[in-house]
Formats: C-alpha cells, structure tokens, sequence
C-alpha cells in the first residue's frame, strides 16, 4: 500500500502490523481469559458479482462522480505543481495531469493508470482499484488479475492507480476495473467499498484519434 508521496519519490510505504493482546482478569481469586461480549466479524472480499456500482466511464463535464471531481484512465499522466506566485515555491500537492486519455489500449502496453482528482477530504483515505477480463459469456473471471491500493492523505486531492499488466503482454478483450474508498485500516476491496467501475478494452487495432485527440500541429 503506498501513498501520493511515497509513489512520487519512487518508494514503496512500510506495511505495519497490529499486535494481538491477550487480557488476563483476576476474578474472584481465580484467574481466567477476558472475551469480547460479542466477537468482532472479519471482513469477507465479496466482490464478484456482489455489488452494482455507478460506471465512471460517461461523464458529463463538471458533474462530479461520486467522491472523484474527475476520474480518467489514460496511457500515463504529468505532474504539475501549484505555485506560490514565487518561481521555485511550490506547494506541497501536486496536480495530476492525464496523458492521452483513453478506453483502448493495445497489448504491449506496461501499465494502464486511473488518474483522479477529489474534493477536499477531511480524512486520510485509501483509494484501490482490481481488474478483471470478461469472459465471451459476459461473466467476469472469478479471481481478479491485478489490484492496487493508494493512501491519499487528507491535504492532498489528485492521486493515480496503476493497473500493470502480469504477462509480457495483454490478452486482447473486454476488461472491468472496480473501485473501492475506504477509511484507512480497513479491507479496501469488501462490496460495500466499492463505488463505482470503469471499462476498457485491450485490442491489437487501434481506431483513429478522434479531432479532440489529435495533436496540435
């Protein structure tokens, strides 16, 4: 699990582990083991077919999706930094900026990234997204290829995910990327984290850039 800055500097976050006490009470002059009055549920990752979502993949212009201002997935994506007004002082968050935003990617790509921007959060969160292929069924593969987790801490508002491939290359079709918000500390991927999916397909054609896509001569 990493976080905005750590992925930035190329470093990966340090896990941390929890560790279990065990309470002893002395009760009447005997020794015995305290429980719980009622034992705490584990969380299952019911995420197959468990939960129906809003897709990110229609969006109209300046209507905010769920949490995310805007949320893209593109081929790689800039980062920008906000300026005091001063060159050379910049502030401590930088801005995501999408590069060749697509749904359609060809197989020898490395990775694909969902770049988002969210409203100002009053509390760290972490992100995390997990992908399937469809089946020629339309049923999704029962175990995900790949997934991701990003902590996005409270001051910050851009973040990526980054979905990479587990071969040397894609297999071509039809693709769901599932993407979960959830407090920090607990299982990103339960259903009811889940807030929304996005589509993609992997396909050895690409189609002709659209006249928004076309870069500028």
């Amino acid at each position: 699990m990493n976080t905005m800055g750590d992925r930035l500097r190329g470093r990966s976050a340090k896990g941390w582990t929890v560790p279990v006490v065990v309470c002893i009470a002395l009760c009447q002059g005997q020794i015995g083991i305290a429980r719980d009055l009622l034992t705490p549920k584990e969380q299952e990752s019911t995420e197959v077919g468990s939960t129906h979502s809003p897709a990110f993949d229609d969006q109209e212009k300046g209507v905010p999706q769920s949490l995310f201002t805007w949320i893209k997935m593109a081929k790689g994506f800039d980062v920008e930094w906000d300026t005091f007004g001063r060159k050379g002082w910049y502030t401590q968050d930088p801005r995501l900026k999408p590069i060749d935003p697509s749904s359609i990617f060809t197989p020898e790509i490395p990775a694909i990234y969902i770049v988002f921007e969210v409203a100002p959060l009053e509390d760290p969160a972490q992100f995390a997204v997990q992908w399937y292929l469809e089946q020629s069924s339309g049923r999704l593969d029962e175990n995900p290829l790949g997934k991701d987790v990003l902590e996005v801490p409270g001051h910050e508002r851009y973040g990526y995910l980054e979905l990479k491939r587990s071969s040397p290359r894609w297999a071509t079709g039809n693709y769901l990327a599932k993407i979960y918000i959830a407090p920090i500390g607990q299982q990103p991927f339960h259903a009811a984290n889940q807030v929304g999916t996005m589509r993609f397909i992997v396909s050895e054609i690409m189609p002709p850039l659209s006249p928004e896509r076309k870069p500028n001569k």
